[in-house]
């Protein structure tokens, strides 16, 4: 059993996909199936069930799976620790972000890490804030950037920004001519909103309960893995929706949608780590930037 081969495993198992893990990882369709067959044979297991043309893990792909993980994570914390040892700050550093942190506050910070650091080797990855924090907690992430708190004991986390929420709505629709939209009135839309497990729902969901609605009663439309999708829709007139300021500043300076205040307190931008693990040099370096 190579590092190789529990690399190309994790990735098949996490998406269930066998094309999509070798796209993800560069690598031939053939090849990634050749390697997972291969792990099977070797150690006389069964990993995935073929179902049709759909796979699934097997039991003992699902209890693999964890220290598959483990495992990985293992190795690149003792890379990282060989790295540290170099005179030069180098090395990869493994960024997880919610999207709104990733899209348009991370990247200046970014660009200064590697500018002060050219050997830097920068991975990031964009998920929901849920996302985020499980992949810091089991090791696969050095940091990570999400919008709002998390409720993982196991983790530090630290304020380095802060964001407010906007109502959007399309330039024809009635809305956009008032000032501002009382809460009571929301249940007479439809909405179109980030998926559950985003710090932005998350938000969104946390001041329509301080406002007295409940928001199992809202009539949603559509549910979209991304701001720009619902921004996107929200144009186009189909329904309302609430993002972060600086999610919508483009749209709204394009006369694409129209942005009103929403009665919430501004929220963190989060950088979470893990305070058991190795605090690299190239992490540290991200943090004092993050944090000017």
């Amino acid at each position: 059993m190579t590092f190789e081969q529990l690399r190309i495993f994790v990735a098949v198992a996490e998406r269930l996909h066998v094309t999509q893990a070798a796209s993800h990882l560069n690598l031939t369709q053939s090849a990634v199936s050749a390697s997972i067959a291969q792990l099977e044979t070797q150690h006389g297991v069964r990993l995935f069930d073929r179902i049709g043309r759909r796979i699934e893990l097997t039991e003992a792909g699902r209890l693999f799976l964890h220290e598959a993980r483990e495992l990985l994570a293992r190795a690149a914390q003792t890379r990282h620790v060989l790295d540290e040892l170099a005179d030069e700050l180098r090395g990869q550093i493994r960024i997880h972000a919610s999207q709104t942190v990733a899209s348009y506050w991370l990247p200046p910070h970014l660009l200064a890490l590697r500018t002060a650091h050219p050997s830097i080797d920068i991975a990031l990855t964009l998920a929901n804030t849920t996302t985020v924090a499980a992949a810091v907690s089991d090791g696969s992430a050095d940091i990570g950037f999400v919008e709002g708190a998390v409720r993982q004991d196991d983790l530090l986390q630290r304020v380095v920004a802060r964001d407010e929420l906007v109502l959007v709505v399309g330039r024809e629709h009635p809305w956009s001519k008032v000032s501002a939209v009382e809460p009571s009135r929301y249940a007479t839309q439809g909405w179109i909103l980030r998926e559950p497990g985003s710090g932005t729902r998350a938000e969104f969901e946390a001041h329509a309960r301080g406002a007295a609605v409940a928001p199992e009663a809202l009539r949603v439309l559509l549910e979209l893995p991304s701001n720009e999708a619902v921004l996107s829709a929200v144009a186009t007139g189909l329904g309302v929706s609430v993002l972060s300021r600086r999610a919508v500043a483009s749209a709204v300076a394009a006369g694409e949608v129209a942005a009103l205040p929403v009665d919430h307190p501004p929220r963190p931008f989060t950088v979470l780590t893990h305070p058991e693990r190795h605090r690299t040099r190239a992490v540290a370096a991200l943090l004092e930037l993050a944090s000017a």
